[in-house]
């Protein structure tokens, strides 16, 4: 992962804390989560307060995440909501993490002024056992903590701030005015500052688990729709009244259902053309082609005649696999009539042709599920679904693993807003972004 760290296509955009006081506010929320404190004098974080650093001293890339479920985090400042987050069980994390920060910015801005906040995004289940553990989460309370006990102080001195005003006499309680001046030193004037959050409850929407390999659950007005390995403990079994079973390698069934939510944008030339999509998964084919026929070969020096050259002499190998003829058809297609007939494309060519409709707020699930149907495509990959981007990474060989980190680098890494909305057209204000 070296290559990939030194390209900050892992761990990057995180947050230093380097100063002492903050190191501690830290500790002391680990304090809190009864885990060992870190003897870093330096580590970064992300939106959550995960830190890739804490977990390679503690040899637990889950710390924050026990179980894999009710999710804990630390927050030591306002600007962690511009950060992403680089390791989650759930891939709605960074949306719940987005409406908590949006929600209680104002408790937010003014407790990391003196304080960290740190607790749990508390659900239903404590471990996940089979789906219907997954089905049971339909809501998330952010249980809410504060590592110098700003919360627990700014509570005090309300209480006193209140006995003040309706006990009688109890303005000539000495002991008690003393106390309220000590909080109000380090609370500031709570009548300002709104140092509780406003909302700590929200909404479990649609989201994919990594549990049992990887499990998508789209929501809609009565219906779930959970899409699966037919393996996972549960499957068909679990909640059937209620639930819709898709098996992940069922094409057809996976795409009908997408297409008539209206999850997906179809083929047709008013956004296939100005995107680039499909030149892009064609290049993305030839390039997984040339690493599977020769490991060894140097991508970066390819130009598109050496390409071209490769192309010819592998004509065998590219017309087998059948992915960059179908592609450069599908061009020519839309160049011509103006879209494609879907019904008239086999099942498992379809989802080379789509991505998901930029209206809906699912998109970025489906964009997830997409890339995993189009396997070349390792820039969809770590686009929206890192956690299978680095895994085929570990099994690329070490050329095709320069031209990747390249390619990435080079592309999505120059303009990442610009990319995503040339190809896929999400729009810079996505919470997900």
């Amino acid at each position: 992962m070296k290559r990939l760290l030194e390209a900050e296509l892992i761990y990057g955009r995180l947050l230093p804390v380097d100063e002492p006081h903050l190191v501690e506010r830290y500790n002391k929320a680990l304090d809190g989560f009864g885990m060992r404190r870190t003897g870093l004098p330096s580590f970064r974080i992300d939106m959550t307060g995960f830190s890739p650093e804490i977990a390679d001293e503690l040899g637990d890339r889950d710390y924050l995440d026990p179980n894999r479920v009710n999710r804990r985090f630390v927050i030591m400042t306002p600007d962690q909501v511009n950060l992403p987050v680089v390791h989650t069980s759930f891939s709605n994390t960074a949306a719940l993490m987005h409406e908590f920060f949006s929600a209680n910015a104002r408790a937010i801005n003014a407790i990391t002024i003196r304080d960290a906040l740190y607790g749990e995004i508390e659900d239903s289940v404590s471990v996940v056992n089979d789906i219907d553990d997954l089905l049971s989460i339909n809501e998330v309370r952010f249980r809410v903590l504060s590592a110098e006990d700003m919360l627990g102080k700014a509570a005090e001195l309300r209480g006193l701030v209140d006995r003040l005003k309706t006990v009688p006499n109890a303005w000539a309680d000495d002991a008690m005015l003393n106390r309220m001046v000590e909080l109000a030193r380090q609370t500031g004037d709570i009548r300002q500052n709104a140092l509780v959050p406003d909302q700590l409850v929200f909404r479990h929407e649609a989201y994919w688990a990594n549990h049992f390999g990887g499990v998508f659950v789209f929501l809609d007005d009565r219906t779930t729709t959970v899409i699966c390995d037919p393996s996972v403990p549960g499957f068909r079994r679990s909640r059937p009244w209620q639930v819709s079973y898709i098996a992940l390698d069922d094409h057809r069934r996976i795409f009908d259902f997408l297409a008539s939510t209206k999850r997906l944008e179809l083929p047709r030339a008013s956004w296939v053309e100005p995107s680039g999509l499909f030149q892009h998964r064609a290049d993305m084919t030839v390039a997984g082609l040339v690493n599977r026929s020769d490991p060894t070969a140097d991508l970066e020096k390819a130009d598109r005649i050496w390409l071209q050259t490769w192309m010819h002499r592998n004509a065998a190998l590219v017309a087998e696999e059948g992915t960059y003829p179908f592609l450069q058809e599908a061009m020519r297609t839309v160049a011509t009539t103006g879209e494609i007939k879907i019904d008239e494309v086999a099942p498992d060519r379809r989802f080379l042709l789509v991505r998901a409709a930029p209206d809906h707020p699912d998109q970025w699930l489906v964009n997830r599920l997409i890339s995993q149907m189009v396997p070349h495509d390792f820039v969809s990959r770590f686009v929206f679904d890192k956690q299978g981007f680095y895994s085929a990474y570990e099994h690329y060989s070490e050329k095709f693993r320069e031209y990747v980190v390249a390619t990435l680098t080079r592309t999505y890494l120059q303009d990442k807003a610009a990319f995503r909305r040339k190809l896929f057209g999400i729009r810079e204000d996505d919470p997900n972004a």
